[in-house]
């Protein structure tokens, strides 16, 4: 299996702008630029955002199958992924995962998620601290 982006760029790095588009048409001609990375005055998405969908993506399914394999079936999991940045570095990733399943507690819940904190696949390809917090609703 293959997935595909191309990004497209014109001009300098403050004033110039770009588009992303992905293989499946999701994001076609998405707008991102400077300011979209970095002021926030303007409607665009940028890298870090990116990284930020596809690791809570990644986790959220990573944790759904550990529970499948528990023979769960999850009702709901909402994840919110943080990226931070310190000046032009990504220093860590942190998963906020909130889930409603029955037949599980809370600190199994937590185990799982930290089983997919380290093995999903987006985990496995960043070299930076991640950490995530598991919270179980009943």
């Amino acid at each position: 299996m293959k997935r595909t982006a191309k990004a497209h760029w014109a001009g300098n790095l403050k004033e110039g702008r770009g588009e992303i588009t992905t293989q499946s048409g999701i994001l076609n001609n998405t707008n991102y630029s400077f300011k979209t990375r970095f002021v926030g005055e303007e409607t665009g998405t940028n890298p870090e955002e990116l990284l930020a969908a596809a690791h809570a993506g990644c986790f959220t399914m990573a944790v759904s199958a550990a529970l499948t394999e528990k023979g769960l079936n999850p009702t709901a999991l909402d994840t919110e992924a943080t990226v931070q940045m310190e000046g032009l570095s990504i220093t860590s990733v942190h998963l906020h995962i909130t889930g409603t399943v029955q037949g599980l507690s809370a600190a199994e819940f937590e185990a799982i998620t930290k089983g997919a904190e380290k093995n999903c696949l987006i985990s496995k390809v960043l070299s930076i601290p991640i950490s995530s917090e598991a919270h179980l609703e009943f």
